[in-house]
């Protein structure tokens, strides 16, 4: 998939050599619902936490990164480029973010329960507490490959 994409779009890949592959969520049907909503709906925001991240040896997105979304048996399905990066805290999170993340009713408080529902059971699941003081990414992005779901 990489490799199609980089070919039809050398401009914009050009600057990046490589990418991430990632699913959403932390289960095969979370994964496959919030990958619905990029492919099919209104999802153009994510957010993660930063301590999660360095746990993975994972680097932090960067603007104009990419990464190629799986569904969750972690078959490619979408290249998705980052285009907005912000570090903040549970509480700085926006109804605008909220909005773009395009969850639930794409309020701010469904944003705020769902997430602390998500991020108290996974810190959880790794022996560790969510606070509401965790840095977390906040991403916009655009889907830019395959062409028929790009943007």
């Amino acid at each position: 998939m990489w490799d199609e994409y980089r070919a039809a779009n050398q401009g914009a890949a050009a600057s990046a050599s490589d990418y991430t592959v990632e699913y959403f969520g932390d289960s095969v049907e979370l994964a496959d619902e919030l990958l619905a909503l990029v492919t099919h709906g209104p999802k153009r925001a994510t957010a993660g936490l930063v301590e999660e991240f360095a746990e993975e040896s994972e680097p932090l997105p960067r603007i104009g990164s990419h990464w190629i979304a799986c569904d969750g048996r972690g078959a490619p399905v979408a290249v998705i480029r980052s285009t907005e990066l912000r570090i903040g805290t549970f509480d700085s999170v926006d109804a605008a973010f909220a909005y773009d993340e395009g969850e639930d009713d794409r309020s701010l408080d469904s944003w705020r329960r769902e997430h602390l529902r998500y991020w108290e059971r996974t810190r959880a699941a790794a022996g560790r507490e969510f606070t509401l003081e965790h840095e977390i990414v906040l991403e916009r992005f655009s889907v830019v490959w395959p062409p028929e779901l790009a943007d």
